[in-house]
């Protein structure tokens, strides 16, 4: 039997991914590396495997991949964590998992990465074989994802690597387009942000991780219909900015309102990324495809 070790279930997305693989891998399939002896115990409760341990420490890794055969590494420093933190995890408990993931034979190594690892200004959507050069302005947290991919990158074939890119993942009860107007609400009105359901990571997750023959791959995951800022305070149901506002006949500012230190959109494609690879190599495609159909299926 298949055993799919994941990293990071009570994260953000592990949290939403592990109940759905349960269900397409099978009961018992499942082995969660968690950080405390409650969450084992729930994990357990739900039919998984369950290892207590620290991703930072050698030995719980070692428990952890004992007989596994597919890593899905969810695991990840969180955003506006401490530098030291980001890097821990990110990139040095990354690649060491991975190397040890490599030496215990491990037949795919599904790692989920972010698509702030690519550079600003590309004046078209990026592509995965864009270089990982991350914006100083995403900090800690997109340099250690992108130093995390690298460091994997370098084990070269004895890893059987495939990295999944989300763009910014909402749903399933995630506040997070709730805490993106802490900084959408100084964009301009027309800046858009590339985003994915959670239903949707989940799919992508499981067809890195089962389709055969894609080692060595990497894929943006973004669903069809980026959402704007001021689509995210209609979503949320927050008034717009005074700035946007406009009389009858008045032609807006779009720049009226733009974020420090110059993260206003300098072209039409800031952010944006190409899907084009895991529909035509995965075949898949977004449950879905905007905000807006999650928002009028209650999947929010």
């Amino acid at each position: 039997m298949t055993t799919f070790l994941v990293t990071g279930s009570t994260g953000r997305v592990g949290r939403r991914f592990v109940p759905r693989l349960a269900r397409w891998a099978g009961r018992g399939a499942v082995r969660v590396l968690v950080r405390q002896e409650a969450q084992a115990e729930a994990a357990t409760a739900l039919g998984l495997q369950a290892v207590v341990g620290d991703l930072r420490d050698q030995a719980a890794r070692a428990r952890a991949l004992e007989g596994a055969s597919v890593v899905v590494h969810a695991a990840a420093g969180r955003r506006g964590a401490p530098d030291e933190e980001a890097f821990e995890v990110n990139r040095d408990a990354t690649v060491a998992l991975g190397r040890e993931a490599a030496g215990a034979g491990v037949r795919r190594f599904v790692h989920t990465s972010t698509n702030l690892v690519y550079p600003r200004r590309l004046g078209r959507p990026a592509v995965e074989d864009d270089p990982l050069d991350p914006s100083p302005l995403w900090g800690a947290y997109g340099a250690s994802k992108a130093a995390g991919e690298r460091g994997l990158r370098e084990l070269g074939d004895r890893l059987p690597l495939v990295v999944v890119r989300p763009a910014f993942v909402y749903g399933d009860g995630d506040p997070h387009l709730a805490d993106s107007l802490f900084w959408a609400g100084r964009w301009p009105s027309h800046q858009r942000l590339p985003v994915v359901h959670h239903a949707d990571v989940a799919r992508a997750l499981w067809a890195a991780a089962v389709t055969p023959g894609v080692e060595g791959r990497a894929y943006n995951v973004a669903d069809d219909a980026p959402v704007t800022a001021w689509d995210l305070h209609e979503i949320n149901e927050v008034p717009r900015p005074e700035a946007w506002n406009t009389a009858p006949g008045e032609v807006p500012d779009a720049h009226a309102v733009v974020a420090p230190e110059g993260v206003g959109p300098a072209d039409p494609w800031e952010g944006q990324v190409s899907t084009a690879a895991i529909r035509r190599e995965l075949g898949w495609r977004p449950l879905y495809p905007s905000v807006w159909t999650a928002r009028d299926a209650g999947a929010l």
